[in-house]
């Protein structure tokens, strides 16, 4: 099965390698499988619907650090993070199941905090709680989560349907969660070298929020299903907008030209980027974890996207052999890389 000798590092596949050299090895049996590795969700035929299958795991130190991350904050987002990938499916998410390995550093009281953050976010998005597993852990913290939900068959969105000539969307604005997770970062920086200092986060707020608790983009599927839009390709930005177009590009096996002065981003957010001596565009295509959706879909519903939908067309597909480019403000042709989050 495996035929590999020797070693070879993680590091030299990446997150995305690995799971492409593993998923070369999975055989699908049952004809009730519909979609299985390599998209936002696992596709599962359900009779009258598809049923849809998400999981996501955060790690201490890895994926967030509790120096400054609100155990109840991070109950929250634990939860939107799994919902965010059953939306980028054009579906409604149901249930989770959660399994925490936890140390004895953590008290019932910590835990307890942990599962308000939880439960609030399960409230919010109207999703049932319902089974998990506990266990203990040598050091830190361990949240893994299963989502599941559902999508009318002729609704499903997957990585693999844009076709030449769509135009490219991205709700909301891009960057923000980013800037956020970098003026924590300082803050923390400072305060290990002065412990009696006092956080500066003023007029931080909103970049903030976006990087401890983001949301969900429910909102947008019930707009898109509202007005019969039913994107070709869609898929959440989790690992920043660059490298989410590349899964799209290669699963769909297109290319795709984006406009510069057309990505959104908040107006606090670009001048925080200048602030802190960060491009806004690197920011917004490379920072990730803004949970936005990026989606594909026919030139024939553009009419259809009204400009109060918090949806802003950024570019269109071209053919694959055109690559991935950005077309800089100056109106310069730039290759575009995925250069977002690495998790190996």
């Amino acid at each position: 099965m495996f035929e590999n000798s020797g070693r070879t590092e993680l590091s030299q596949l990446g997150e995305f390698g690995l799971i492409d050299h593993l998923a070369k090895n999975v055989k699908l049996t049952h004809a009730s499988t519909i979609k299985g590795i390599g998209d936002d969700a696992a596709v599962i035929d359900a009779g009258d619907k598809y049923q849809l299958l998400s999981t996501d795991m955060m790690v201490e130190g890895t994926h967030f650090d509790l120096t400054y991350t609100p155990l109840l904050h991070l109950g929250y987002k634990a939860v939107v993070t799994n919902i965010s990938d059953i939306v980028a499916m054009n579906g409604k998410a149901t249930h989770i199941v959660v399994s925490l390995s936890l140390s004895n550093r953590f008290s019932l009281e910590a835990i307890e905090e942990l599962y308000k953050g939880i439960l609030t976010a399960c409230n919010v998005y109207k999703v049932d709680l319902v089974g998990g597993d506990t266990t203990s852990s040598q050091k830190g913290l361990i949240i893994n989560i299963a989502c599941y939900g559902e999508v009318a068959k002729d609704k499903v969105s997957y990585r693999s349907g844009c076709k030449e000539g769509d135009l490219v969307a991205v709700t909301g604005d891009l960057g923000a969660a980013y800037l956020g997770l970098h003026i924590l970062e300082r803050e923390k920086r400072i305060f290990l070298e002065r412990p009696d200092f006092q956080p500066d986060l003023e007029g931080n707020d909103y970049l903030i929020q976006r990087q401890l608790k983001p949301e969900a983009r429910v909102d947008i599927i019930d707009i898109l299903n509202t007005i019969n839009v039913t994107p070709n390709a869609m898929m959440d930005i989790s690992d920043g907008l660059a490298s989410e177009l590349y899964h799209i590009a290669t699963q769909s096996k297109v290319g795709f030209t984006i406009y510069e002065d057309k990505l959104p981003m908040d107006a606090i957010a670009y001048q925080r980027a200048i602030d802190l001596g960060i491009d806004p565009t690197v920011a917004m295509l490379s920072g990730g974890e803004d949970y936005e959706l990026l989606f594909t879909f026919p030139q024939s519903d553009y009419e259809k996207l009204n400009k109060e939908f918090d949806i802003t067309v950024i570019g269109h597909a071209v053919a694959e052999g055109e690559g991935l480019h950005l077309i800089s403000k100056s109106n310069i042709k730039h290759k575009l890389t995925a250069q977002g989050w690495k998790h190996l």
